[in-house]
């Protein structure tokens, strides 16, 4: 930029722009939690599909995207409120709702799936243990669902469930050689389901103490004992 002044090679393309010029689709994670600002520099880029850059001359300072490029933004409806999109910026996008997987089997599978392949890529030869999986999914999907009257404000997504399962094998492996036990599970908890919470720091220790004792097989019981394990 000082030797040469404004040109391509002193352009950092941003992934937006590398996804107009390359065609591809382009994911925007959280939308609703970035300024209004930002996301009102998507109107003219999603209907006119052109990008001026002011600071380039000639055929240059236009980027127009090529045929393939969209983009993909998510946001949680819990988050309606933060910085909720405009309805100029909402008539450019379809809107699709994606619910909690209803079956407990088909969740199951999905995060045994998951947490195994990130394992594998973490360097973790241990497969996550099933049962233990089982307490976990049971865990969250009956913390998403309020049952009980403990419903935590943290959004307990499979997604989330993943995280939790990821974080008990690292512990059991690259601490015992091992897929990670109950107390691997109560110590991953409270980061991932109740984060700073306090309230739902309490909510998922009572949980622990009053609903899980009721629940039946060795991992349970486990997950009870260890109970102390919680932070916070």
């Amino acid at each position: 930029m000082v030797s040469e002044g404004p040109s391509t090679r002193s352009l950092v393309p941003a992934p937006m722009l590398r996804g107009m010029a390359d065609g591809r689709l382009v994911r925007f994670e959280e939308i609703t939690r970035c300024p209004l600002e930002v996301q009102d520099s998507l109107l003219s880029l999603l209907s006119e599909r052109v990008v001026a850059i002011p600071e380039l001359d000639g055929p240059e300072g236009m980027v127009f995207a090529k045929q393939g490029f969209n983009v993909i933004a998510t946001a949680n409806t819990r988050d309606r409120g933060v910085n909720e999109m405009s309805a100029a910026l909402k008539r450019r996008f379809n809107f699709e709702t994606v619910f909690p997987i209803p079956d407990l089997d088909t969740e199951l599978a999905l995060v045994e799936a998951e947490s195994a392949h990130l394992l594998r890529r973490s360097g973790v030869a241990a497969a996550p243990d099933r049962d233990l999986l089982g307490v976990l999914v049971t865990t969250f999907r009956e913390l998403r669902a309020g049952e009980g009257g403990d419903r935590l404000s943290a959004v307990m997504s499979t997604a989330e469930a993943v995280s939790v399962a990821h974080a008990v094998g690292l512990r059991g492996w690259y601490l015992r050689g091992e897929s990670g036990n109950a107390a691997d599970l109560v110590a991953s908890l409270a980061g991932t389901a109740a984060k700073d919470s306090p309230e739902d720091l309490a909510r998922l220790r009572r949980y622990l103490e009053q609903r899980v004792p009721r629940r039946r097989g060795p991992h349970w019981h486990a997950v009870h004992e260890a109970r102390h394990l919680l932070a916070g």
